[in-house]
C-alpha cells in the first residue's frame, strides 16, 4: 500500500475521532455511572441467629475490647479508662437485667502478627456479645476481618479510614466522622488562609496518613489546588531537622502536617524552632492530648479538623474523665466513651443476640453521645459534619469562622 492512501486513511481516521469526541450525539443516552454507591444502598444481613435464645448460664454481659488494657499506654490509655467508664456507669444502672457489664481486652502491639488470634478469642473463646475498637484505622480493619466471618457487632472509636465501612460488613460501625468529611473542609481553609501562594505537605508514611492524604487529595483536586511539594517520611523516624531546613528555606506560605499525634507535635515544634511563622494546619491528630502536650507552644494556632466539640451531653463525661484523671478527655476519649455507651444500649434492647445486637446498633440512629449525634449512613459510618479546631492559650477550640458546634473544647 503507497505512502499515499496510508497518508489518506489516517486523515480519515483522525477526522473520525475528532468528530466522535466533538460532543454527545444528539440522541445518545446519557452517561452512566460505572460504580455502586455503597453510602445509598444499606447492606441487609438476611442469614441464621435472630431467632437464637439467650444462653441461660450468663453471670455477666462480655463486651470485647480490642485495644491496649493499659491506662499508660500513649495512644490507647485514655480510650481504655473512658470505655471502662461508661461501663462503670452502666453498672451503677443496674447492668443488663441485674447482670454485670465486663469489658474483655485483647491487644498485640504488633496487631497483623498476634492481634487476629486475639480478636478471634474474643469472638470464639470468650464468646463476647459485640466488640469495641480497635485504636487506629489498622486494627480496626484486622478486627472487621474477624467480625465479618463470626457475624459479631463491631463499633469502632476513632477510625477514620471510609474503606473500613465500604467493606460492606452490616454490623461495622464508626464513630468518629470518616476522612471524607473532614478533608473538604480542611482543603477549603488551606485555599483561603494560604491566600494561593505555594503551601508544602508533609505527611507520615502510616496507613492513615496515607488514607488521609488520599481524600485531601481529592478536594485539593476539585479546587485545583496542589501542594508544591510533598514529602512523605517513616512513621517515627528519628531526625527531622534536615527535612524541616529545606522547607523553612523553601519560605512555603503554609505548612500542613498529616501525621499522629506524636510525629505531628515533633514537626511543629521543629518548624517553630527553626523561625517558621506561616499557617501550619494538621490532621485530626492534633486534636489528641497527646499532640498538645509534646508540641506545648508551639501547638497555638494550627488548624485542623474538629472532631469533638464538648456540649451540654458532654459535660457528665467531662466532669467524671477529669475528677478521676486529672485532665479532660480528647476526642478519643470521647468517641470511645461514646462506643462503649452505644454497645451498652444496644444490648440493652435486643438482649443477648449477636444478630439483633447489629440491628439495635442500626436502629439507635440518631443517638445523642457525649460527642455529638450520631448518625449512621447505609454503610455504618458517623455523617456528623466536621468543623475547624485551633489551639490557643494551650487549648483546643472551634476556629473561628468554622461551620458546627460553638463550644469551646477542652
Amino acid at each position: 500500500m503507497s505512502d499515499r492512501i496510508l497518508g489518506t486513511l489516517s486523515g480519515l481516521v483522525c477526522c473520525v475521532l475528532l468528530a466522535g469526541a466533538g460532543g454527545p450525539r444528539p440522541n445518545a443516552p446519557p452517561p452512566q455511572k460505572p460504580f455502586h454507591e455503597l453510602r445509598k444502598q444499606q447492606a441487609e444481613y438476611a442469614g441464621p441467629g435472630r431467632e437464637t435464645s439467650a444462653p441461660a448460664d450468663v453471670k455477666e454481659v462480655l463486651i470485647g475490647y480490642f485495644g491496649p488494657g493499659d491506662p499508660a499506654h500513649p495512644e490507647g490509655g485514655d480510650l481504655w479508662r473512658a470505655a471502662q467508664l461508661a461501663v462503670d456507669e452502666a453498672n451503677r444502672q443496674g447492668g443488663f437485667q441485674g447482670k454485670p457489664f465486663r469489658l474483655v481486652p485483647a491487644w498485640s502491639e504488633n496487631p497483623w502478627k498476634a492481634g487476629a488470634a486475639e480478636v478471634v478469642r474474643l469472638a470464639y473463646r470468650e464468646k463476647v456479645w459485640a466488640i469495641l475498637g480497635g485504636i487506629d484505622g489498622p486494627s480496626t480493619h484486622l478486627a472487621e476481618q474477624v467480625v465479618a466471618k463470626a457475624r459479631l457487632p463491631l463499633v469502632s472509636p476513632v477510625s477514620t479510614d471510609k474503606t473500613v465501612n465500604l467493606a460492606n460488613v452490616p454490623w461495622m460501625f464508626s464513630c468518629a466522622p470518616g476522612d471524607h468529611l473532614q478533608a473538604p473542609r480542611l482543603a477549603a481553609e488551606i485555599s483561603v488562609r494560604s491566600d494561593k501562594r505555594p503551601f508544602v505537605l508533609m505527611s507520615a508514611a502510616d496507613h492513615d496518613s496515607r488514607m488521609f492524604v488520599a481524600e485531601l487529595t481529592k478536594s485539593f483536586s476539585e479546587r485545583r489546588l496542589a501542594p508544591q511539594n510533598h514529602l512523605e517520611f517513616p512513621q517515627d523516624m528519628p531526625n527531622v531537622a534536615e527535612l524541616l531546613s529545606g522547607i523553612v528555606k523553601a519560605k512555603p506560605g503554609a505548612v500542613l502536617i498529616v501525621a499522629g499525634a506524636h510525629d505531628s507535635a515533633r514537626l511543629v515544634g521543629g518548624l517553630r524552632e527553626k523561625g517558621f511563622a506561616g499557617p501550619v494546619f494538621g490532621g485530626p491528630a492534633m486534636g489528641r492530648r497527646r499532640f498538645l502536650e509534646e508540641a506545648g507552644a508551639a501547638a497555638e494556632g494550627v488548624v485542623f479538623p474538629l472532631l469533638y466539640v464538648p456540649q451540654e451531653a458532654s459535660q457528665p463525661l467531662v466532669k467524671t474523665f477529669e475528677a478521676r484523671f486529672g485532665r479532660p478527655p480528647d476526642y478519643a476519649a470521647a468517641h470511645a466513651y461514646d462506643a462503649a455507651r452505644l454497645l451498652i444500649a444496644a444490648i440493652g434492647k435486643a438482649g443477648l443476640n449477636r444478630a439483633r445486637i447489629g440491628d439495635a446498633l442500626r436502629a439507635l440512629s440518631p443517638w445523642q453521645g457525649a460527642t455529638g449525634t450520631v448518625t449512621w449512613d447505609a454503610t455504618g459510618s458517623n455523617t456528623r459534619p466536621v468543623p475547624l479546631g485551633t489551639i490557643r492559650n494551650g487549648r483546643i477550640e472551634r476556629a473561628p469562622g468554622s461551620a458546627g458546634a460553638t463550644a469551646p473544647a477542652p
